[in-house]
Parts: C-alpha cells; structure tokens; sequence
C-alpha cells in the first residue's frame, strides 16, 4: 500500500511538473512574436518617375496588421546621407500600406519603411538606384525645395548613442550588449532601450529589451545562436515623445 501511496504522489508530482513546462513554453512561444514588414521596391526606376513603395505588415506567422501605429518610408541619396525625407504611407486597412514617390536626381537611395504596431518597431531598409539625368526644376522650384524641407528629418540635436565595443563574440556565447545615451554629453536616464537583432539568413528578427544599470547606462544579455554578420538597431523611446534609432554591425564567429 505504501508503494502505491509513493507511486501516486510522484505521478502527481509528473504531471504538475508537465503542466508547468507547457505553460512556460506557450509564454515563450507568445514573448518571441513581433511584427514582420515585407517591404516592396524595384531595384530601378527614372529620374522622374512615380516610385511605389510598399509594405505588407503581419504580426506573428500570419496576422495582417491594419492599424499600425506610424508606417513612414524615410529615404535619402546615398551621397547626402545629411539631408533626408519622411514621406507618410498610405493605410489601405488590409495590412498594406504604400507611398508614391519621384526622384528628381539620379544616383543610389536607400529606404526605410518605419512601422510601429502592437508597441513594436521594425524598420526593413532597401536602395533603389535612379537612372537620367538631374530633372529641370522651373518654376516649381520653390516650392519642390520648400515642400522638401518641411518632410525632412531631424534627430534630435545633441542626443547620442554610444554602443560600448564588441569584440570576439562567439557562437552561444551569452554577451552583456551595453548603450550608453547622452543629451549634450550628459547622461541620458529613464528611457526605453530595445535592441533589434537582425541576423543573416532569417526572417524574424529578434527584440530585446534593456535594463538601466547605471545613469544613462543600459545592458542586456544576448546569445547568438549563428555565426555571421549581424545588424543590430538601437532603438531609444520614452514618454517625452523621443524617438532616435542608430545602427551597429558586427561579426559573430564560430
């Protein structure tokens, strides 16, 4: 009867252990979901020729997104990296969302599509190379020059991100990944800091959230599981309505 008794209670013991397990996994499982934005563009066009940008936001595997938070493609020529222009996409409510644009002077642009839904943000960058010959401005000019300036950029001036160096990383090696923000070279606190992962060859990409250990000083951990090239995008929010970004790229060795 004892045995019975003992036989019993380690089957119970089994099987909560089991039902916890499964409930971890199914957290997990929801915690890597994040946003995925197939973003659209021919690799060439014209001088003067309306540009289609378009993107298609899903959420998880296969849930369209049709109320993103910001859909914005930022794009500039790559030998005027200084001077960059927002254009704001077009919500068709069926997870798609486009821009029409026309490039009056030739030369290689790159293009980010900017989205922000379900309180995250990806932002899938491409170029387009334009063909021609610089386009006559006439009498439009003010005005192309005066709507131009009003879609530009603007970072926040004095503000900076400084990712501490990153040096022999290996494979399933678990790394303290550190930013330092400052505003007018003094620390910069209380803001959100999130890292986006892109690594080579996948699709997903991985988000990871930081910690502030020290006055404008944020850490998290990451394993990288591939050796390769990776893109990392610092993103900065917090309530004041800042929003900065930067890129790092590094290697991943075996």
């Amino acid at each position: 009867m004892k045995k019975i008794y003992i036989l019993i209670t380690l089957l119970t013991l089994l099987l909560v252990a089991c039902n916890n397990q499964t409930e971890n996994d199914e957290q997990e499982h929801e915690e890597v979901k994040g946003i995925q934005v197939d973003f659209e563009l021919p690799k060439e066009a014209e001088v003067g020729e309306s540009v289609s940008l378009q993107t298609t936001v899903t959420y998880g595997e296969d849930e369209l997104v049709t109320d993103a938070e910001e859909m914005t493609f930022e794009y500039w020529n790559v030998e005027d990296e200084d001077n960059t222009v927002n254009v704001d996409a077009t919500n068709h409510e069926d997870g798609t969302y486009s821009a029409e644009v026309t490039f009056e002077e030739p030369g290689t642009y790159e293009i980010y599509a900017h989205t922000t839904a379900r309180d995250m943000h990806s932002m899938p960058k491409k170029s387009i190379t334009i063909n021609g010959e610089e386009a006559e401005h006439h009498d439009h000019e003010s005005h192309d020059e005066t709507e131009s300036t009003e879609h530009e950029h603007e970072h926040q001036h004095g503000f900076e991100i400084k990712l501490n160096p990153l040096e022999s990383i290996t494979v399933n090696q678990e790394k303290d990944i550190t930013v330092e923000l400052t505003m007018d070279e003094e620390p910069y606190e209380n803001a959100r800091v999130r890292y986006e992962i892109i690594l080579e060859n996948k699709a997903e990409h991985d988000w990871v959230e930081t910690e502030e250990v020290d006055t404008g000083k944020y850490v998290a951990s990451y394993s990288f599981e591939d050796a390769g090239q990776v893109e990392m995008v610092v993103h900065v929010t917090d309530d004041t309505g800042l929003h900065e970004h930067e890129e790092f790229e590094f290697e991943i060795e075996e």
